[in-house]
């Protein structure tokens, strides 16, 4: 079974169905690439994807090692290039809850670097990754 069913509805806006569960997201083109910007673009949806990687992967250590991380959020600042056009850098953001140790920020610093999507994205993309 595939991943996703993607569907181009009409002015550069597609429907993205999770084949697993049936959520589905809206993505759209962005301003300065023809579209309204109305949803996530899809190269929001990689920058943001990195994030929300990191953060599951700090959750799976976090519960291994009984750490309450609840209330961990993340910033993305998705930067494009053109020429051709992609992303060109990805900044994240990370701020832990202030009842963390500093032992238990850095084990989970540690393990956001175990991102499958950042291991997946080209050594080109620079990643740029803010913990406070």
């Amino acid at each position: 079974m595939s991943t996703a069913h993607i569907i181009y509805k009409d002015n550069l806006r597609t429907e993205i169905t999770h084949n697993q569960s049936g959520d589905t997201i809206i993505t759209d083109a962005p301003v300065d690439n023809e579209g309204q910007g109305a949803a996530f673009s899809p190269t929001d949806l990689a920058a943001a994807s990195l994030a929300a990687c990191m953060i599951t992967i700090m959750g799976i250590a976090a519960k291994k090692r009984e750490i309450d991380m609840t209330g961990t959020t993340a910033d993305v600042t998705k930067i494009m290039a053109s020429d051709p056009r992609r992303i060109s850098e990805i900044r994240v953001d990370i701020t832990f809850p202030e009842h963390l140790s500093d032992k238990e920020r850095t084990i989970l610093q540690r393990a956001s670097k175990h991102c499958p999507v950042g291991n997946s994205l080209s050594i080109d993309l620079q990643e740029k990754v803010n913990y406070s």
